[in-house]
């Protein structure tokens, strides 16, 4: 990708309260700047994606505003609370799930919640009573007395979340939070994400999956190699590409590659296949255009099922924004 200025839409409104404010972060690892000179500003109540292709440095931003990484310049508050003066107020204010459950899979889904709540300082009674609360919020009552290791993926990774709210936390930091998960479950944590952001809980999550960036984030913070790109709300992204987008299916899917390239020379533009493989899109800037471009692939005997013109999908900014498309594997960064 070229260097440019980073695409910067409105800001927040300043009259709500900001849960977490950075300013320059930076963190290395040798030669690697894996987080390099991060700005944000997070309101309270948000629900705040963090997006960017596979090494991008989310995780690792996400870890030095969780207080588990120390920043190596640059300045944060989180809740009021100074990162690095003040780590300890941090973390009494955070909760953070990661990619990967924080369960003991011998234990009962209750006697996990149990043990949790009593390492926060609950006694007997009220650790059983928080656990029975957070089961029925998370429609695991029924599972309660199923060892984790017999909980299907999306059960965990509610339980894995409710874990994290033994005590209500101002932010709670979700690093990939459906990787892995079914259509049916990833619905039923995007559900209980927006429920937590309506009680008043701050969310800052990371995410592979840019629909879920598009149906659940107010705004949305773009990074790439370290730096953020771009942020706006998922309108004002799609906004800021300057075109809309022409979508294309053929009748005949194995003259994909030749279409493509047969867009990309009459529109001076790169052509993205679907991750389906059934569609191309590729930017262009006016309607006569995108009639020429497929005239051409009609003249040379290329079958065009369908077409559309349209807003950018959120993929397609990304792919815009970064020049690389998104992976629907599991993100390994590449400094964690």
């Amino acid at each position: 990708m070229n260097e440019a200025s980073p695409v910067e839409t409105t800001k927040p409104r300043t009259q709500t309260p900001l849960a977490i404010t950075a300013r320059g972060l930076v963190k290395t690892f040798g030669e690697t700047r894996a987080v390099d000179g991060i700005d944000l500003d997070v309101p309270r109540g948000m629900i705040f994606a963090i997006l960017g292709p596979n090494g991008a440095g989310k995780t690792t931003l996400m870890r030095m505003l969780a207080t588990l990484s120390a920043p190596d310049a640059g300045t944060a508050t989180v809740v009021g609370h100074d990162l690095v003066k003040e780590p300890h107020e941090v973390r009494s204010a955070i909760a953070m799930t990661g990619q990967f459950a924080s369960l003991d899979e011998d234990l009962t889904g209750r006697e996990n919640l149990i043990l949790l709540a009593r390492l926060w300082g609950f006694r007997g009674r009220q650790a059983k009573s928080r656990a029975d609360a957070l089961l029925s919020a998370f429609s695991l009552s029924d599972a309660a007395a199923k060892q984790v290791k017999d909980y299907s993926g999306g059960m965990r990774r509610r339980l894995d979340i409710a874990a994290s709210l033994i005590v209500t936390p101002g932010v709670l930091f979700l690093d990939e939070p459906t990787t892995g998960l079914d259509p049916k479950a990833r619905q039923d944590v995007w559900r209980m994400i927006r429920q937590l952001a309506g009680s008043g809980v701050t969310i800052l999550l990371t995410t592979q999956y840019l629909e879920e960036a598009d149906q659940l984030a107010a705004r949305i913070a773009v990074i790439d190699k370290g730096r953020k790109i771009a942020e706006g709300t998922s309108r004002e992204l799609k906004a800021a590409t300057g075109s809309g987008f022409l979508h294309i299916a053929l009748d005949d899917a194995a003259r994909m590659e030749e279409a493509a390239q047969l867009l990309e020379r009459r529109l001076d533009a790169t052509a993205q296949t679907s991750v389906e493989g059934a569609e191309l899109s590729v930017p262009v800037t006016t309607a006569s255009a995108a009639n020429e471009a497929i005239a051409a692939l009609i003249a040379a005997g290329i079958d065009v099922s369908t077409f559309s013109m349209g807003q950018p999908s959120l993929d397609e900014v990304f792919f815009a924004l970064t020049g690389q498309v998104t992976d629907a594997e599991d993100e390994k960064e590449a400094v964690s």
